[in-house]
Order: C-alpha cells, then sequence, then structure tokens
C-alpha cells in the first residue's frame, strides 16, 4: 500500500535500486530464481532520497510515504550487514534457493569483514522465522506496533542476527 500503485513502486525501485548491493540465484538456462539484497554503512540495495520519492509520487505522496517508510529505518552497528529484502521466485521456493542465498550473502559479508548479518521478519511469517532458526539466526529484538500494522499490515516483527 505504502508504494503503490504498482506501477510508481516499479519505476521507484529501478530508479533506485544499487545492483553493487543484492546477490542473485539463477537456473541453468538463466532464469531468475531470487535475489538477496543487502544494506551497509555505505548503501543499500533499495535505498533513495526524499528526491527520488519526490520524483515518482510528487510532493505529498512523497510526503507521508517518507514518513512511513521512516518507522522502518534503523541505523546499522559498526561491523553488521542487513537484509534489504529476500525473494525466490513462487516456482524456486522450497528448493533451498533462500538458505543458498543467506549462505552465499554471508560468506561475501565474512570475506569483507563483516561479523554479524542482521535481519527483520515480520512475526507471523512462520516459514521464513524456521529457515533464519535453521540457517542460525538468534531472534534479538521483538517489536510489537500499532503503527507498523496500520501503516504496512503487520504488528510484529522479529530482529534476528547471525554472526559470522
Amino acid at each position: 500500500m505504502v508504494m503503490g500503485p504498482e506501477a510508481k513502486a516499479m519505476a521507484f525501485i529501478e530508479r533506485v535500486m544499487a545492483p553493487d548491493h543484492v546477490i542473485s540465484a539463477s537456473d541453468a538456462a538463466g532464469a531468475l530464481l531470487g535475489v538477496i539484497g543487502y544494506r551497509t554503512a555505505r548503501g543499500s540495495f533499495v535505498g533513495g532520497r526524499m528526491s527520488d520519492l519526490v520524483a515518482v509520487y510528487g510532493r505529498f505522496g512523497a510526503w507521508w510515504r517518507g514518513h512511513a517508510l521512516g518507522v522502518l529505518a534503523e541505523d546499522l552497528e559498526p561491523g553488521t550487514i542487513a537484509v534489504d529484502g529476500l525473494a525466490v521466485a513462487e516456482g524456486a521456493r522450497g528448493a533451498g534457493v533462500g538458505a543458498a542465498l543467506v549462505e552465499a550473502l554471508s560468506a561475501e559479508a565474512a570475506m569483507r569483514g563483516f561479523a554479524r548479518l542482521r535481519l527483520e521478519v515480520i512475526g507471523e511469517n512462520l516459514r521464513a522465522r524456521a529457515l533464519y532458526d535453521r540457517l542460525g539466526f538468534e531472534v534479538t529484538a521483538r517489536c510489537e506496533s500499532r503503527v507498523k500494522a496500520l501503516i504496512f499490515g503487520y504488528r510484529s516483527s522479529l530482529t534476528m542476527v547471525r554472526h559470522l
């Protein structure tokens, strides 16, 4: 809802997407199976500035979207890299693509000297939570928010960290 309508959301994402902050998985034929975006102190997969929001949504649309997205903003601790988004194609779900992407990002982060990989997961997303538990993530914080429920449609989220 916050980034809609879909055409504008896609225009915004295309405008701000940083290809140097994503790892992708594809099959032998080159079809995209999934992506994992990440955020560091130097940038993120899908970031952008207020000027990007204004360019796509106009001043009023940018104003309220900027405030809504600010609810999600969190600073990164030194030595931490954060998952900025994980998506697996519907036909590839359950085949280990998500786990492979998390492992690839963990390896990349460790190679770059990061000590922790952090992510946020919606509390009701039990499938994702089970994956992260299996991969060695630990819950470090829980958040219950009526504001997030109103704006984004979920009330609880968990911060999970994996030590690298």
